[in-house]
Order: C-alpha cells, then sequence, then structure tokens
C-alpha cells in the first residue's frame, strides 16, 4: 500500500464591498462638504491676514525652514513652476479618487476604513476655519513669496473678493497636504508590495508644491497630519489577512490527509 498525504486548500471568504450606489452617494458627499462647506466661513478678510502674520512669526520662532527656499528651487525654471501650479491644481482630488476606487475593488476592508478617516479629517477641518481663519502665505506681503499661479499659471483662485468656489482664508489645515498622507498610510497598510513605501512620494511632493507656490505654510500641514494622527489612533485599520492585504506570501496550509495512490 503506498499513500502520502498532500495539503488541502482552505478557501478564505471574500470581504462583502458596502453597496456600490451608498458609497456614491457618501463618497460625494464627502467631496461637496469639502468644496462647499468651507464657504461658510468665507469672508474675515483682517482676521485672516492678522492671523497669517502670527502664524509666519511662530514659524520663525520655531525656526522653521523660510517658504521661500523650497520656492527659490521652483523659480529657476518657468516649466518647473509650471509644473507645480499644474500638480497643486490637477492631482488633489483625482489622486483621491483613484485610491478610494482601488480600495473598493480590490481591498474593500480598507476600504471601508479609508473612507471613515478621510471624512473624519474633512469634517474636522472644516471646523477650523471659523475659529481661525488664515490668509495663505502668497497673500501676505512679510513673506515676500510670489503667487506662482497668478503668475506662471495655472491657477484655481480667482481674486479672493469675487471667488465664490473656494474660501481662500482656510489655509490650515492643508487638506491637500493631509489627503495625501492618508493616501500614502493606506496604501502601504493595504498592500504587501517591498516597494510600497515609495508611496511616500506623494505626500513629500504634494508638501514640497503646496509650500513652493506659496498656497500653504509648513504649519498648515503639520496641523493636518496630527489631525490625521489622532484620527487615525481613534479609527484603526483592519487586521492584515491574505484577504484583506492582497496575496503576499503564502500562508501555511491546514494539512489534511488525504489518501492518493491507494496500494494495487
Amino acid at each position: 500500500m503506498n499513500a502520502r498525504t498532500e495539503p488541502s486548500e482552505k478557501g478564505t471568504s471574500a470581504i462583502a464591498r458596502p453597496p456600490l450606489v451608498r458609497e456614491l452617494l457618501l463618497v460625494a458627499g464627502l467631496f461637496l462638504v469639502y468644496k462647499f462647506g468651507r464657504q461658510l466661513a468665507t469672508g474675515h478678510t483682517g482676521e485672516a491676514l492678522h492671523n497669517a502674520r502670527r502664524v509666519w512669526d511662530l514659524e520663525r520662532t520655531l525656526h522653521l525652514p523660510g517658504e521661500g527656499s523650497v520656492q527659490s528651487v521652483l523659480l529657476h525654471s518657468d516649466t518647473l513652476v509650471h509644473i507645480a501650479n499644474t500638480f497643486y491644481a490637477t492631482v488633489h482630488f483625482p489622486a483621491t479618487v483613484a485610491f478610494l476606487v482601488w480600495l473598493y475593488l480590490r481591498r474593500p476592508a480598507h476600504y471601508v476604513w479609508a473612507r471613515r478617516v478621510l471624512a473624519t479629517v474633512t469634517s474636522a477641518a472644516l471646523v477650523l476655519p471659523f475659529v481661525f481663519p488664515l490668509a495663505p502665505p502668497r497673500m501676505l506681503a512679510a513673506t515676500g513669496l510670489v503667487d506662482t499661479a497668478k503668475v506662471y499659471g495655472p491657477s484655481v483662485y480667482g481674486p479672493p473678493t469675487s471667488d465664490h468656489l473656494s474660501n481662500q482664508f482656510a489655509a490650515m489645515p492643508s487638506l491637500h497636504f493631509g489627503w495625501a498622507l492618508m493616501v500614502a498610510i493606506g496604501l502601504i497598510v493595504a498592500t504587501r508590495s517591498r516597494w510600497r513605501w515609495l508611496w511616500l512620494l506623494h505626500p513629500l511632493v504634494t508638501l514640497t508644491v503646496i509650500v513652493g507656490t506659496a498656497n500653504h505654510y509648513w504649519l498648515d500641514a503639520i496641523v493636518a497630519a496630527g489631525m490625521l494622527g489622532v484620527t487615525l489612533a481613534l479609527i484603526h485599520p483592519p487586521h492584515r489577512t491574505e484577504t484583506t492585504a492582497g496575496r503576499g506570501r503564502p500562508r501555511l496550509a491546514v494539512e489534511e490527509p488525504v489518501l492518493v495512490g491507494a496500494g494495487r
């Protein structure tokens, strides 16, 4: 009698995706809240400029590097500064949408986690302009910075007094940076590739762009990162499994005796 045992494959049940229509409505609502919610806090020009001076002075007190050092690098090339302005204007929303779509299709459990984190951070960020309106550094003459979008294009903002699509006095926190950092963290957590840490280049490039184009202070990004950190401490990602993290190193199969080749 000739017999041997072989491991039998144990299937894993797929995590159910949330209903598509409901998620489309939720995500669309998230973006609408971000886009139009800030309009409730428009105005306050004098207070926003006063706060801008306070933030600028605080950064100098903390010995943070000057935003001008980043902008001077971009200004060495008209092409480079135009690329930075284009990145600022076009990457923010599409990159975040692509991130959520990919998670929804490939990592449903991580999608629910990421959507909750983004919704919480965005909702909290919309409160801050009510209590601390802040003009961006491009509006503060004391910074000596150039409004690169206005000079080199493309620009997504009009004059603050006639801009009805955005609140330009809501510089803090920078959701450009906060969302970019969450995209990187989400992809690092949800995947197992040895190259996944390269996703950190996305928030790094975003930080360079928002500071170099004089749309944000360093502290805008620091506050956004802090808010995201608190949110991540409260909303934990799902446990890493073959289903939630994708195909990585094979798990040890449970061996069950299977009779193969019974003796003649």
